[in-house]
Parts: structure tokens; sequence; C-alpha cells
């Protein structure tokens, strides 16, 4: 999975109609505003220290420059912007759009001179993921192989008991467990960088709170579900995010982790509605058009359930805007 996505995203701009899917920030513009809003609100509570701005795969950087624009108006601006990319075609885009950018291969380059705030939107998604699968000689992990011209997945000889989530050991024969390693490790190196520096991390996927079992990994082509392992580097493949490991990760440094919301959610507390009032009063011929972009990212049967969100604050940074306490209140 991860020679296969490095491979895919090396070799073009994924992103759009003529690409294989769109992102929230592609489709309107709402959506990097408001992170932009829950910036600038954090910073100010936070007592408006300087910070640098650090994206994970961040796209065209389309989400990075409509954050960074509505930050602007309420004087938060970053000391620098810090895109930790490695795909060259992704990188031209996002230089084009953001000119003064640094770019990192990894999150260990990043500065160290000032508290971060970290935005990964569809960044943990594509990150290998490690699948087990009930056998009745207990979990196995699942291993691909070449049978006839072929990639196939098979379970391995190897035992695998120990990898697998105590709470999911009893699960029946052919129940499927993933793990994501890589994005543990990614978000716990965050988090300790948050710890002794300063800041917030926010995370936006589709994903679910776990331990749970079964088969997340999927290929998209075209904007169209395709084989996973059918032309592998062709395809954009991804896994659902469990953002209880994700959470998880990142306490060991410290850090206070949100309640889980999810995105229609959290957009709704963050004020999607106003903003789509202000700009169908810019642009009324535009209002349908507005409308069906707010619906797509808030709605249940579109963005809104699916794709959730958590933030991870530094010790003595202030508890971020709309996420809901453990009461239940928001925070607004």
């Amino acid at each position: 999975m991860a020679w296969a996505n490095t491979h895919y995203y090396a070799t073009r701009d994924p992103l759009g109609a003529a690409g294989d899917f769109t992102t929230a920030p592609e489709i309107s513009q709402m959506f990097g505003e408001l992170i932009g809003v829950w910036i600038a609100d954090l910073w100010s509570r936070a007592g408006a220290p300087p910070f640098r701005y650090v994206e994970l795969g961040p796209g065209r950087g389309t989400l990075a420059a409509d954050a960074l624009r509505a930050a602007s108006r309420f004087g938060c601006a970053p000391l620098g912007i810090h895109l930790v990319e490695t795909s060259p075609t992704l990188r031209a885009a996002q230089s084009a759009r953001l000119p003064e950018a640094a770019h990192h291969d990894e999150v260990d380059a990043l500065p160290d001179d000032a508290p971060l705030v970290i935005v990964a939107n569809e960044f943990f998604d594509a990150l290998p993921i490690h699948q087990y699968v009930r056998t009745t000689a207990g979990w196995r992990e699942r291993m691909v192989e070449r049978q006839g011209g072929k990639l196939v997945p098979v379970a391995g000889t190897v035992s695998a008991d120990e990898a697998v989530p105590p709470a999911l050991h009893r699960r029946p024969e052919g129940t499927i467990v993933e793990t994501a390693p890589v994005a543990a490790a990614i978000m716990q190196r965050c988090a300790f960088r948050l710890a002794r520096q300063g800041g917030a991390m926010l995370a936006i996927d589709y994903g679910y709170a776990g331990p749970a079992a079964g088969d997340t990994l999927q290929a998209v082509r075209a904007h169209r579900f395709a084989d996973a392992f059918t032309d592998p580097g062709e395809a954009d493949l991804t896994a659902h995010v469990d953002f209880t490991a994700l959470a998880g990760a990142a306490r060991p440094a410290g850090l206070t982790v949100s309640p889980l919301a999810t995105q229609g959610d959290w957009l709704r507390r963050l004020g999607i509605d106003a903003r789509l009032k202000a700009l169908v009063a810019a642009a009324p011929d535009r209002a349908d058009e507005l409308k069906g972009q707010r619906d797509r990212l808030v709605t249940a049967d579109a963005m809104g359930d699916l794709f959730k969100l958590i933030a991870a604050t530094a010790p003595g940074w202030p508890q971020p805007a709309g996420f809901a306490d453990a009461e239940g209140a928001s925070h607004e």
C-alpha cells in the first residue's frame, strides 16, 4: 500500500473532476475558511503567540490558502507556512498557490522554534495499514501474493494473535481487523513536537471510534470504486481511520485530546450556515450552488457523518472550539 500510494501521488494530481477524487477544500471555500476561523479563535485565546502553520498532505494547497486568508481577517498570521508533502506534482501545485510555503518530507524536519498549528485533512487514510484475518488456526496477517499474474490477498502462516486488540480476539472466523502503525507513529511524533513547542493539531478524515472489525481498504479511480489489487499505483488506496488509536498515540505526550466530532456537527458549530448566508448575499445568482456545497459537507448522507475530527492541544493551550465536552456541551 505504501509503495503503491507513493507512486500514485508522485505521478499525478489526483484531485478534481479530471482526477480520481475530490476533497472538502475543493468542494467549497467554506471548509477552509472555517478552519481558519478555528485557528484564529484558538490562537487568540492562547494569547496570540507567534506560531507556524503546518499541513500534512496539503493537496493543491487550497485548504491552507482559504484558512490563512480567513485567519488573517482577525490579525492571525503565522511566522511561516510549512507543508509536509513528498509528491513533486502536488508540491508544484502548492507552490503556485502558496509561493511563500516551505516543503518538508516528514514531520521531523519541521522548525522547532515556535508553536505549531498542524492540520491533517484526509492524510491519515492514505497511510499503509496492516490487516489481520481470523482463521481456523487463529489470527494471521493478511499478505499479498501473485497468483496467475494477479495480486490476491492471502492469510499468512505466522500467528498474529498479539497484533489484534484484545477486545476483538474472539470474533468469528473470517473477521478482518486493521491496524495503522505508521499513522500512530506520525501522530505521536506530532504530539511530542506540540508538547515541546506548544500548539495544536486538527485531524479530519473518514473513520470511526475503535476498536472495530471490518475490511475498509478501498481503491478509487475516476471517482469510482476499483479493485485495490488491480494495477497497483494507478488508483488511490485508502482505509478508514481509527480515531481512538490516533488519540491514544497523542496522549503519552501529555496532550489533551478532544472528543470525536462528526464533520457536519463541527462545521455547524463553527458557523457554516452564517458563512453560507453571507456568501449568498454577496452572490445571489450562486445561491443554489453554494447551498449544494454546504449540504455536501454537512449532511448525513454526504460527508457530514462519515467524516470526523479530533483536536489535540499542548499543555497550557485552551480547549478548541467546535467539540463537545464530556457532558455533551459544545465549545463554539
